[in-house]
């Protein structure tokens, strides 16, 4: 018998049906980042114009997830091939975590980078600047209206 696990959705809303209780979800007590767009310092430099056009499509794809539920599920059914419970549960669970606020991804990058230093036993000051350029994205949410 299993006392608790980490689940991701859909399968939270899986073991809620078997009569698990969700404690507590990723987005209300973390804030990590889990994926991010990353490129060479070369690509950056020569090509910074197209980087922040990928960077946009993904805020505007954010935009649509956020706003469009069924759409969004409509896609998820598609793409992973599920029906429309299974769908809607994966984004009930996961909608919270597509939000705007730039200061989400800053926040994160300072958490990730305290966490290697206290692994690594670093014990500088190391400025966000050494670990990511941020000045592309906040751009592009200047320029798409981002406050």
């Amino acid at each position: 018998m299993v006392d608790a696990a980490i689940l991701a959705p859909p399968l939270d809303s899986e073991a809620k049906k078997k009569g698990f209780n969700i404690l507590a979800r990723a987005e209300d007590i973390l804030i990590f980042p889990e994926t991010g767009l990353v490129a060479g310092v070369k690509k950056i430099q020569e090509k910074p114009d197209e980087i922040k056009r990928v960077i946009r499509a993904g805020i505007k794809a954010n935009r649509y997830i956020r706003s469009n539920r069924d759409g969004t599920l409509q896609f998820i059914m598609e793409w992973l091939k599920v029906n429309r419970e299974v769908a809607t549960a994966t984004y009930d669970g996961v909608v919270k975590v597509y939000n705007e606020d730039p200061s989400v991804c800053e926040k994160g990058l300072r958490v990730m980078i305290d966490e290697r230093k206290m692994t690594l036993k670093i014990t500088r000051d190391v400025p966000l600047s050494e670990v990511a350029d941020l000045s592309l994205i906040r751009e592009a949410q200047r320029e798409l209206g981002v406050k």
